[in-house]
């Protein structure tokens, strides 16, 4: 999955957000992060989000830091933060256009927090950017390249949470759709040339009857030495 699939998501949903409705049964992952990480803002001098998207989350969570910087490799989703910045008018957010691929422009130990909030696991490879005794917490669908990549860079104090209790219910098949079609790497399942593929996809999200999704995520902090 290429930067062209988030540029396309900026330039369609206005930003990465989704437009399915649904209702949410069961503890969030998503929801216990969040409310985790606003707790652990005003602890941090400078705070790194990794895979800012759009920004909106950034922009929330600055109201209870200090200084945040946001990158994302979304060209579009670079441009939509900056223009929520500029209308927002907060203080102490930047955004900035940066990859993971490459060397980030950030000097070492620059940040004492990076949360990496469904953003590049591959921010572990840029460790240098976080100063010693700095914590990066984040929240995934998938856990092993994470595991791999905390190893292979040497953090300490790792834990790593496993949630799957939150189920998202839908009310109908035209709302699973506008979800699954805003799901990283995903086809737009709304398309008729793609009304096959969504048939197929109806019977793999039922839960006891009923249109749904469960959520399967980590929440993982660890801390560099």
């Amino acid at each position: 999955m290429g930067v062209e699939w988030y540029d396309m998501i900026a330039r369609r949903n206005g930003g990465y957000r989704g437009r399915a409705a649904f209702t949410v049964e069961g503890q969030s992952a998503e929801a216990l992060f969040e409310q985790r990480l606003l707790r652990m803002l005003p602890d941090f001098k400078s705070i790194l989000d990794a895979g800012c998207g759009h920004g909106a989350f950034t922009l929330r969570m600055a109201g209870h830091a200090r200084h945040i910087v946001g990158f994302d490799n979304s060209v579009e989703m670079i441009r939509i933060a900056k223009q929520l910045l500029r209308d927002s008018a907060v203080p102490n957010v930047a955004f900035v256009h940066a990859t993971t691929k490459t060397e980030l422009p950030f000097t070492d130990g620059q940040f004492d927090l990076i949360y990496d909030r469904r953003g590049p696991t591959s921010i572990l490879n840029h460790s240098r950017v976080l100063a010693r005794g700095g914590t990066i917490v984040g929240i995934h669908n998938a856990i092993e390249s994470v595991q791999e990549r905390l190893r292979q860079n040497g953090f300490r104090h790792v834990k790593i949470e496993t949630y799957g209790e939150a189920v998202y219910h839908f009310p109908n098949e035209r709302e699973l759709a506008l979800f699954l079609s805003d799901t990283p790497g995903n086809p737009d399942y709304t398309l008729p040339e793609n009304e096959h593929l969504l048939r197929e996809k109806l019977d793999e999200h039922r839960i006891d009857g009923r249109l749904a999704v469960r959520e399967e995520r980590y929440i993982w902090t660890a801390v560099k030495p």
